[in-house]
Parts: C-alpha cells; sequence; structure tokens
C-alpha cells in the first residue's frame, strides 16, 4: 500500500497550523495596538497635562541649563610644565568638591559655580617635537620599529614636551577673556619662583640676541675687509689669498646659523614675557550633547514613560491580587 496519502495530509494540516498560528499572531498584535489606542484615549487627560507639564519644565532647562566648551592655547615657558598640569589638576579637584570660596579668592573667578570642569591636553605636535632634537628623532624612530610609536605620543611623559597646551574647561553660561581667561592666566603665572625664573629667562634672552647681533656685525665686518681686499689685490694675489683662508668658508657657515638662531630667538622673546603664555582662546562652544536644547522633548516622553510604567504595574499587581484572594478562599 502506498504511502503518500497520508503524507499529503500531515503536510496540509503542518500548513494549516501555521497559516492558524499567523493569523493567532497577527490578532494579538493587533489586540495588542488596540489597547494601546484605547489606554491613550481613556487617559488623555493624564497625558495631556503630563506633555504640557513636561513641556514647560523642559523648556525651562534648556534655557538655564546650556553648557558651553571653552578652550585656552598656552606655552608654557621656563620648564613649568608640570606646574601647570598641577595648577590645573588643584583647580579640578577644588570644582568637584564643590570649593568654591578657593575658585573665587584664590583663581580669582567672580562666579564660580558657573564652571563645570576643566582639564589640560597637549597640543600634539610630533614634528615640533622632533625639530631640531635628534634623540626625540631616534626615540621616534625606535619606538616606530615595535609598532609603539602612538603609545609614545600619548604617553604622559613624552606629551608633556609639546610645545602648547589646550586648557578646556565647561562653562553653565555664556563667558569671555575678563571673567575667566584672564584671572585664571593670573593665578597660573603667580608663582615667585617662575617669576624669578622668567625675569631672568627673559633678560638672557635679550642679551643672547644682542650679543649675536654684534658677532654678526663683526663678522659682516671681517668678510666685507675679505672682499675688499680681493678687489683691490691682483688675479694672483686672489690665488694666494684663498689658499690661505680656508676658514672663510666656516665663518660663512657660522654667520648662517647665528641668524637662524636669532630668528628663533626673536621668536622666543614674544611668549616668554610670562611663564604661562596665552596663545589663543576659543569660548562659548555651545555643547552638542544629546539632551542639549531637547529638555522639552525627551522629558514629556520621560513622563509618559512613567506614567505607563506605573499603569502596567498598578494593573499586574491587581490582578496578581485577585488571582491571591481567589485561591485563598
Amino acid at each position: 500500500m502506498s504511502t503518500k496519502v497520508p503524507q499529503n495530509t500531515d503536510q496540509e494540516i503542518d500548513i494549516f497550523q501555521l497559516s492558524k498560528s499567523i493569523g493567532n499572531f497577527f490578532d494579538r498584535v493587533n489586540r495588542f495596538i488596540f489597547r494601546c489606542i484605547q489606554f491613550f484615549v481613556q487617559s488623555w487627560i493624564v497625558i495631556l497635562i503630563l506633555i504640557v507639564l513636561g513641556f514647560g519644565l523642559g523648556w525651562y532647562f534648556d534655557i538655564h541649563k546650556k553648557t558651553f566648551q571653552n578652550q585656552v592655547i598656552v606655552r608654557p615657558n621656563f620648564g613649568s610644565v608640570d606646574y601647570l598640569y598641577a595648577k590645573i589638576d588643584l583647580i579640578e579637584s577644588k570644582i568637584i568638591s564643590g570649593d568654591t570660596a578657593f575658585i573665587k579668592n584664590v583663581v580669582g573667578i567672580s562666579d564660580p559655580k558657573s564652571i563645570g570642569k576643566i582639564e589640560i591636553k597637549p597640543v600634539a605636535d610630533v614634528y615640533k617635537f622632533i625639530e631640531d632634537n635628534q634623540q626625540n628623532f631616534e626615540l621616534i624612530k625606535l619606538m616606530a620599529e615595535v609598532g609603539e610609536v602612538k603609545k609614545v605620543l600619548e604617553d604622559n611623559v613624552t606629551s608633556k614636551n609639546y610645545t602648547f597646551h589646550t586648557i578646556s574647561f565647561v562653562s553653565k553660561k555664556a563667558t569671555n577673556e575678563k571673567q575667566v581667561i584672564e584671572p585664571l592666566l593670573k593665578y597660573l603665572n603667580n608663582s615667585a619662583y617662575f617669576t624669578s625664573i622668567q625675569k631672568i629667562g627673559y633678560k638672557n634672552l635679550e642679551q643672547e640676541i644682542a650679543q649675536n647681533d654684534t658677532i654678526i656685525n663683526q663678522i659682516d665686518n671681517v668678510l666685507n675687509g675679505f672682499s675688499n681686499k680681493v678687489k683691490g689685490g691682483s688675479s694672483n694675489d686672489k690665488l694666494i689669498y684663498y689658499n690661505e683662508n680656508l676658514q672663510l668658508n666656516d665663518i660663512i657657515r657660522t654667520k648662517q646659523k647665528l641668524v637662524i638662531d636669532q630668528g628663533e630667538n626673536r621668536l622666543k622673546l614674544i611668549s616668554a614675557d610670562k611663564t604661562i603664555k596665552e596663545i589663543n582662546a576659543t569660548l562659548n562652544i555651545n555643547d552638542h550633547k544629546i539632551t542639549n536644547g531637547r529638555f522639552k522633548f525627551l522629558i514629556p516622553v520621560f513622563f509618559i514613560f512613567i506614567f505607563v510604567l506605573i499603569t502596567l504595574f498598578s494593573k499586574f499587581y491587581s490582578k496578581q491580587q485577585r488571582i491571591h484572594n481567589t485561591r485563598s478562599i
């Protein structure tokens, strides 16, 4: 006897059960959607109150709870990098502990509660780091060979040797240089030790520039003397002169080096008038957090979510309570 007919019957039953299961699933989805609509229709007054209340509260937060990012690029001079980082860490610890008296009286910020956070990071400039420094170049090259160059560049010890550093702080309202930057830099430069170092270093730099100018003038006089001697002599004298003054190239190279040093020294002189020199400040950058400007939408949704959660819990508890009471009887 053939068994094909029972197999077809089983397949028809399986398809029928699958179709019925799918139909039941969509029925459950429809009932769920209907219950949701019914719930919101029945509770529309409460939901409307929650939306209005949440929108008003969110509007208030959007206006009064804005935060701004602020950045100040500074150049620590005369070996003051560790001192600078320690001072910024101290200010951050005082902000965390809520010591507004320190921020106001010692640092000098008139509205200490407006500052929410402060930190400092180096401006990573590897090219400046290895420029004219063979040891740094060899270090980077060695680390690159073992695949750890990124780790070295981001290391705390290495990064502190970069020229520029960025002080970043969060303010709860718009600010300006007079309110925060000027008192902050005044506080950072208020060190008797580094003030003395700065004065001596600045004076030494001025003396070096003046001395180099004198040496360059002397070299120019020597070169001019040689040039006049060559012009006034015979061709035979020129041959003897160039044979007997082989150090002329060394003198020219010395002048070239001094001219380069003078250019660098004059650039250093611009930032050497302070221990911590401000390079540039960018203030009141809108903090693009997910909540910024969106509280008026997020809070109503949150209120409705809590209301739905409480309602579901209440219904669940009531149902379980009835079941418990029925079984107890």
